[in-house]
């Protein structure tokens, strides 16, 4: 697939901004042509107390005040109480918004910033530097607790991340760094996909659809495994189109997906245990004839024990293997092993005590198909590991405290320190103030350090030996209430300083990457729910942010702050579910991005209405830009495709 001029990683693009004309070329078509970018120039318990397949809409206020939340404390909590800027997509927000990806479900969170650039790829981020990159380096993303990362850039490679909709549970979307529980690269926001248990996906399921721009099929069958266990095993292929320029041309970006996988859990009278693995395989087209290949599979082995004094012991290994063909640049074998241990109880009637440690190995054996540019060493073993400790005093029954610390080797850059603090008052029934104060680090990728033009000296672009990890210091205040049975909202103020961000600086030895960048980054978010009826349910949600830009005394980075990332500067949503009849289901939902340095400000209207003739089938329709032939969502004008209208039909049958 062709990742275009801007489609550098984010732990690329984002510092290398060389000076003249001849030097952006060159840096511009080195990435393009490493990530596969043409440089064209012209354990997850379900939702407390929520019936399956009841619709958060649907919930009075008791069940709605017992949704869990995982990503905030590494425990199970209300998501009215949790201390954080915390967005939850429910499997049934998914169902009835009609997408057909994890990228464009993600879209649901009014706390993140999604732009598709072409058939395969997004952008996508939390509170900036989004236009920096499509693999942006600043968002952690899970699955089942299965870390989605390239240590080549510290990013995502959203093509691969094939999820089954239909099994997701929900979607847990913090905005805001979250390193002191889940470590170093969870400086701008965590994504953490939880998918549903095996026994909430008992029998058969059959969806295929079909429209103007993807095809998509997926088939699951769940059962038992004896008294105490429940399986479900899965498979999905996915089809979508070359995207387009605005004059009709053909981009020859398209993807061919599959995977299947499987999920097994038992139960016992206190502990569980899953074992759960995917394998998949895409293809996507290059202009420049064949595909490029991605293919991996995993397995997740999870066990948890509840002991006495309300606690909870978690292990958890997994095992990840990725293998990426980039004709003509680089051909990549990527093995992770990951296991981890945490521990949480209670120490007497005010403190809630969790501690944890983990360890993580890669190997990534890389291959440079070309002297031109490639990562020396081409095989590099990575570790990782850590510590931590959390506790939440009571100060009193409305008002906790928590203070957590985690110690984080790496190669690179050795040890990092990685405290939190954060409070939360809950002065009234349903209404909560929260505070937070974090530090975070983005520790350097094998792209900072070990990315040559040429292989051999002399070089034109050289990975920085003394590149040091990126730090932000993290303040928040938020205010979150259920004021009535029918509305809630949740508010947040935020201030980020980030040091040490990367810049190019050439030096007599060609251009090498340093940490000459500093920024800081103030915003708001809000979103909020109201069922007005029954049958109807409203959402909105936005965000603003400002972002300023200086350089350390003796940068020479080409551009100077201008070269800088320049994201919107706000975006927001509003949502409508109705249901028309018991029958008969109608969803729209309106996005609006503001303009930034290359995108001009866009809108654009989704709609879905569905029928369910039994309580089997369901059949829907869902058009995406409603009332716009086409707009352009990432990167510079014209050089990008655009976002056309879309259509598209689903079938779906389950017992």
């Amino acid at each position: 697939m062709r990742r275009r001029l801007g489609h550098a990683p984010a732990s690329v693009r984002a510092g290398l901004r060389p000076s003249g004309r001849a030097e952006r070329a060159l840096i511009a078509s080195a990435l393009a042509f490493v990530y596969g970018a043409s440089p064209v120039w012209a354990d997850s318990p379900a939702i407390a107390g929520v019936p399956p397949g009841k619709e958060l809409v649907d919930l009075d206020l008791e069940q709605l005040t017992n949704v869990v939340v995982t990503s905030v404390s590494l425990r199970e909590e209300p998501l009215l109480t949790a201390p954080a800027a915390i967005y939850v997509i429910t499997g049934e927000e998914i169902r009835r918004s009609g997408v057909t990806s994890l990228p464009e479900a993600l879209r649901l969170a009014p706390n993140l910033l999604v732009a598709r650039t072409d058939a395969a790829q997004y952008a996508i981020s939390a509170r900036g530097f989004y236009s920096t990159s499509v693999l942006i380096n600043k968002l952690l993303v899970m699955i089942d607790g299965r870390t989605v990362y390239s240590p080549l850039f510290s990013g995502v490679f959203w093509e691969a991340q094939q999820v089954m909709l239909e099994d997701v549970d929900r979607i847990e979307v913090i905005s805001g760094a979250g390193s002191t529980e889940w470590g170093a690269n969870a400086v701008n926001g965590i994504i953490n996909v939880i998918t549903k248990r095996a026994r909430d996906t008992q029998g058969p399921l059959v969806a295929v659809g079909g429209g103007n721009r993807d095809a998509a099929a997926s088939v699951r069958y769940g059962g038992a495994i004896g008294t105490s266990g429940h399986y479900r095993v899965y498979g999905t292929r996915n089809v979508r189109q070359n995207s387009r320029f605005p004059n009709g041309t053909p981009l020859m970006d398209g993807l061919e997906s599959g995977q299947a996988g499987f999920r097994a859990d038992w139960h016992a009278a206190a502990s569980n245990f899953t074992l759960q693995g995917d394998v998949y395989r895409n293809d996507i087209e290059q202009a420049t004839g064949g595909s490029r290949d991605l293919a991996g599979a995993n397995l997740i082995g999870r066990w948890g024990k509840s002991l006495g004094d309300e606690g909870r012991l978690h292990v958890q290994v997994y095992y990840d293997r990725v293998e990426r063909d980039q004709p003509g640049a680089i051909r990549e074998h990527l093995d992770t092993f990951d296991v981890e241990l945490n521990h949480g109880f209670r120490a007497g009637e005010r403190h809630r005590l969790l501690w944890g440690l983990g360890y993580r190995y890669l190997r990534d054996d890389l291959r440079n198909l070309t002297p031109l540019l490639g990562f020396v060493p081409d095989t590099r073993d990575l570790h990782r590991a850590h510590i931590f400790l959390q506790d939440t005093f009571s100060v009193t029954p409305q008002f906790d405290v928590t203070g957590g610390l985690k110690v984080e080797h790496n190669d690179y850059t050795g040890w990092e320190v990685l405290p939190n603090a954060r409070l939360a008052w809950r002065f009234a029934p349903q209404r909560m103030l929260w505070a937070a104060a974090t530090r975070a680090v983005r520790t350097p990728a094998r792209i900072d350090r070990e990315f040559f033009v040429p292989l051999t000296p002399p070089f034109a672009i050289a990975g920085g030996p003394h590149f040091k990890s990126e730090t932000v210091n993290v303040y928040e205040v938020g205010y979150r209430a259920q004021l009535t049975r029918t509305l809630s909202y949740s508010v947040q103020v935020f201030h980020h300083d980030f040091d040490r961000l990367r810049t190019t600086e050439p030096r007599s030895g060609g251009i090498v990457l340093e940490n000459g960048l500093n920024s800081r980054l103030d915003g708001i978010e809000a979103w909020g729910s109201w069922r007005v009826m029954p049958a109807w349910r409203l959402t909105a949600g936005g965000v603003k942010l400002r972002q300023r830009f200086s350089l350390d005394p003796g940068s020479a980075n080409p551009g100077g702050t201008n070269a800088s990332p320049n994201d919107p500067s706000y975006w927001w949503q509003l949502g409508s579910s109705f249901n028309l009849t018991p029958r008969h289901e109608f969803d729209v939902r309106i996005r609006h991005v503001g303009d930034s340095r290359n995108v001009p400000d866009y809108t654009a209207v989704d709609a879905r209405i569905a029928w369910k003739p039994t309580r089997e089938f369901e059949l829907s329709l869902t058009a995406q830009n409603l009332f716009d032939p086409g707009h352009q969502e990432w990167g510079a004008p014209g050089v990008l495709p655009e976002v056309k209208r879309a259509w598209f039909a689903k079938l779906l049958w389950r017992m």
